[in-house]
């Protein structure tokens, strides 16, 4: 189950201080998420950029930058899933406070 250490995918003993272990995780794995789809971005750009210039290789250039456009995509979306994750340790770490 990833870095959790028990099998139901929560975290063990400890309660407050490993949810914000895990908050810092997900914020983490997020920032490099927005950092892996600002960069797909920038290189599907490039190749855009490429294939007007060099129309004899058009063909593998917009290939690329297909490619490049749905990585882009994809980073986006696992950004999105670190943030929701990101947000439910936050929570948990407060009702754990709390208890």
């Amino acid at each position: 189950m990833g870095r959790h250490s028990s099998s139901s995918g929560k975290p063990e003993a400890g309660g407050e201080q490993q949810y914000r272990k895990e908050e810092k995780h997900h914020k983490h794995m997020e920032k490099l998420a927005k950092l892996g789809a600002v960069a797909a971005g920038a290189y599907a750009r490039h190749e855009m950029h490429e294939a007007r210039k060099d129309p004899e290789h058009a063909r593998s250039h917009k290939i690329k930058e297909k490619i490049a456009i749905t990585v882009a995509a994809g980073s986006a979306g696992f950004a999105i899933h670190e943030h929701q994750k990101k947000k439910e340790a936050k929570k948990h770490a407060r009702h754990a406070h709390h208890h």
